[in-house]
């Protein structure tokens, strides 16, 4: 489920008082300097182009746009400079796309002086940039290395060229490899991207996907289930018979095979679909799974503080437009209610397999108590095997991730 689905279905009735904490729970509460969903301490900058759409892709991404490239950093810049005034230093950026590796070797070096100059990462922060493997050459991975880039996430999907053409991508599997090759000396830290369910596959498919993937040796992998997202071209040959999704019990086998096979080579689950050995976990992303506030510039863009969700339009020429007059190129908003931010916290800190929600760190992020905004889904959850309660925290149980969605939205009611 999306994040975005999930915030539409949030919750928000008014709040009785014995939802709220206890005097003394509320004094350590202000004694909290700063909360996170106050300041951002994160920020995402989209890149729209792309050389091909691909069938199954919902993001604000483009393709026969590219000339267009030089005035859209420029509209980068100026609408970092409307929202922020002045630079502001940050824990992790994010740099997604579309296809950042898609601008020349000019450009690309334009973006990464933008992102210093105005969003400039502290000491020891995060530093990522998306790359589509056929975009990626020895000169622009060098500039990112020497740029202070400190990740990279490669778009692999699959490594065999009947599914990927299925996905409609771009590239080859050989192109996987080479930017693996170039990738994996400069970065410490770079990860893999791959799609499980693609119609036409089969168990042993993915297998051969994952011991290729596993034989890199990515230290983190990203391992999404095929969505069918509604208004693209895969959904519209899925409802139109011209392509037929996985049979259900054939994509958990899938599932169940990735979590297996990824422990034993040491890459832990830490949220339901990321993979990482430790230390390598996307810091950035956990920024999302705690709830906490970010920065969003760019095309599509969202950004989140104090419980206020802004999104970009994803209309290129509108928000070119719109930033040149100095104008927001914000679209639809949404303010969430104390308690709707509480239940959404919830749910995207249950995301996270290893830690989930440790009830103290919830309270003092949300001023509520889970047990007591949520006592019957836990005690739901709990019974159904689907969530482990140690006291302290809450975890989605091994069964429980299978069923994650389920479990996550009652979390919502």
């Amino acid at each position: 489920m999306t994040l975005e689905r999930l915030t539409t279905q949030a919750a928000s009735k008014p709040l009785r008082r014995s939802d709220r904490l206890d005097k003394e729970t509320l004094e350590v509460i202000d004694e909290v300097a700063e909360p996170p969903w106050t300041r951002p301490r994160a920020a995402y900058l989209h890149i729209p182009f792309c050389v091909h759409k691909c069938g199954y892709c919902d993001f604000a991404s483009l393709a026969g746009a590219d000339h267009q490239a030089d005035r859209y950093l420029h509209a980068l810049g100026r609408e970092l400079e409307l929202k922020l005034a002045n630079p502001q230093s940050v824990e992790t950026v994010f740099i997604g796309g579309g296809t950042p590796t898609q601008l020349d070797v000019v450009q690309l070096e334009r973006l990464v002086t933008l992102t210093q100059d105005w969003l400039p990462v502290d000491s020891g922060g995060e530093w990522t940039v998306e790359a589509n493997p056929n975009t990626l050459d020895l000169t622009k991975v060098e500039l990112l290395a020497k740029s202070g880039v400190t990740r990279i996430s490669l778009g692999a999907q699959s490594f065999q060229s009947r599914l990927l053409a299925t996905l409609e991508r771009d590239h080859d599997p050989d192109s996987v490899r080479r930017a693996a090759a170039m990738v994996a000396p400069r970065f410490e830290s770079w990860s893999l991207d791959l799609i499980f369910g693609v119609p036409g596959s089969t168990l042993e498919d993915w297998k051969s996907d994952l011991e290729t993937a596993l034989s890199l040796a990515p230290p983190h992998l990203s391992c999404y289930g095929l969505v069918y997202e509604k208004g693209t071209p895969l959904w519209s040959d899925r409802h139109s018979g011209r392509v037929q999704a996985l049979d259900e019990d054939l994509e958990y086998e899938m599932y169940a095979w990735t979590i297996e096979r990824l422990a034993a080579e040491g890459l832990l689950q830490y949220e339901i679909s990321n993979f990482a050995r430790p230390g390598h976990e996307s810091r950035h992303n956990l920024v999302y799974w705690r709830n906490d506030a970010y920065i969003g510039v760019g095309l599509g863009a969202a950004s989140y503080q104090n419980g206020i969700r802004t999104v970009n339009t994803r209309d290129l020429d509108a928000y070119l437009k719109r930033v040149e007059a100095g104008l927001p190129a914000t679209g639809p908003t949404e303010r969430l209610d104390a308690e709707s931010r509480a239940r959404e916290t919830a749910v995207l800190m249950l995301r996270r397999v290893q830690t989930g929600l440790n009830r103290v760190d919830f309270a003092q992020r949300t001023g509520f108590e889970i047990d007591r905004i949520a006592g019957p889904a836990i005690a739901r959850g709990i019974s159904r095997g689907w969530l482990l309660d140690d006291q302290a925290s809450l975890r989605l149980s091994p069964a429980g991730v299978f069923v994650a969605d389920s479990v996550l939205s009652e979390f919502l009611a």
